[in-house]
């Protein structure tokens, strides 16, 4: 039939063509989602704790629900790993990686920053990633090997050549108040290299900022897959650069992120190594 395009499935045996509704599905779900966080946004929401400073709130669940059943019916094969606990096993390797709401403190207290993230992994593999800010209708999206876009412009990384030049962004664990490796030691070594820093409370934000420019570094620890799944793609397709704190390979299941336009990498590597 004209029009129709092949199923999924089929994109995994054409390597070099990411299939069209993957990204048409991430981009719906992640829009839809993003819809009831800005109508529940400055209104009163249940709170639970997950920990000390770790939330969860009613919203989040209600986003959850909607994507998992959304992708869950349309892809029935696929698994899913999601942020507030919806789990499913794939026999075939290919994976949905959902945060329904990246940035639950910010969103709490009603900042507006906050985003949703959806990936989809084969075979452990991210080939697709949508970031969706639902407060500035900012649609981050990138395919393996065809590049990121925000809102359908091409995105690229910036051109900022020296750490000292360079406007930062990082995040501090969840368990800042127990661990002594709570990143309290890196940021005041960035504090004194770097032009200046940002701490904003979404990862996912923060690192597709790297990649539309507006950021030239980020580092945090212990960040959770479906905090940078998405997101680290959108970085790789716009030009930039991600590592773990050496500069090995990143890794979604590793406690080291570290991301920049690739020109700042090797002096943000010796600041995390106590190098410089």
């Amino acid at each position: 039939m004209e029009g129709k395009r092949p199923p999924c499935n089929g994109w995994r045996r054409r390597e070099s063509t990411p299939c069209m509704e993957i990204r048409e599905a991430a981009v719906k779900a992640a829009r839809e989602a993003g819809r009831i966080l800005r109508e529940r946004l400055g209104s009163t929401i249940a709170v639970e704790y997950k920990g000390d400073v770790d939330l969860v709130t009613e919203v989040d669940r209600r986003a959850e629900e909607m994507i998992v059943g959304f992708l869950g019916e349309n892809f029935p094969d696929h698994g899913i790993l999601a942020e507030e606990g919806t789990g499913r096993e794939s026999a075939t390797g290919a994976r949905w990686i959902i945060d329904p709401l990246d940035g639950t403190t910010n969103y709490a207290h009603g900042f507006p920053f906050f985003c949703v993230s959806i990936a989809f992994e084969d075979s452990g593999r991210v080939i697709c990633g949508v970031v969706y800010d639902p407060v500035r209708d900012e649609l981050f999206t990138a395919e393996r090997g065809r590049g990121a876009q925000l809102n359908g412009t091409p995105l690229k990384v910036s051109t900022t050549g020296e750490l000292s030049r360079a406007l930062l962004a990082t995040g501090f664990p969840y368990d800042i108040r127990t661990s002594p490796d709570n990143n309290l030691d890196h940021f005041a070594r960035f504090a004194v290299k770097a032009q200046a820093i940002r701490r904003a409370g979404s990862a996912a934000l923060d690192l597709s900022y790297v990649a539309c420019g507006r950021f030239d570094g980020f580092w945090e620890l212990k960040l959770r897959p479906w905090d940078v799944a998405a997101a680290s793609l959108i970085v790789e397709e716009a030009g930039g650069r991600i590592s773990d704190f050496r500069g090995e390979p990143f890794s979604l299941s590793g406690v080291e992120t570290l991301a920049s336009n690739g020109l700042i990498q090797g002096e943000m590597v010796a600041v995390l190594q106590k190098q410089a």
